[in-house]
């Protein structure tokens, strides 16, 4: 079985997790939603993950574009991003078809302010999952494997 890469973005203020309004995003952090997604990935077996996260827009549209022949699919919490970003839209329509991408969200994103409710980023991807906290990466990595292994 092919050893599958999955890039792991997070996008602005998520390096805040686990301090940063607890009561929407909960406690945990980014370190611990990574150790957990490992876990998961070695239960799987053949998977890869590389985490990445910025504050910066323009780095988020150069790893995704970057992406292409060095690995086989991308989770993305595009965080603010998410209802602004036409340029990471983009450039996660522009490599679907060898990347393919799941959104992910902490929180669910309709239950809060309506600028929240549109996403700039889902026309791009194979699927969104959202309002299950850090447990929500573990689902997108599962589905985007799924999807991956067919």
């Amino acid at each position: 079985m092919k050893t599958l890469k999955i890039l792991v973005l997070n996008g602005p203020n998520l390096n805040l997790l686990g301090t940063r309004e607890p009561e929407i995003y909960g406690t945990e952090t980014l370190a611990s939603i990574a150790r957990d997604m490992n876990a998961c990935a070695a239960e799987l077996g053949g998977v890869e993950l590389e985490f990445r996260q910025s504050n910066a827009e323009s780095d988020l549209i150069t790893w995704i574009g970057d992406s292409r022949g060095k690995f086989d699919g991308i989770i993305i919490n595009p965080a603010a991003y998410t209802h602004t970003s036409l340029g990471l839209g983009d450039a996660v329509k522009a490599v679907a078809k060898e990347v393919p991408a799941v959104e992910v969200h902490l929180s669910n994103t309709h239950a809060r302010e309506e600028i929240r409710h549109k996403s700039l980023i889902a026309p791009g991807c194979i699927g969104q999952i959202m309002g299950f906290k850090g447990y929500g990466y573990i689902l997108a990595l599962k589905a985007l494997v799924k999807h991956l292994r067919g």
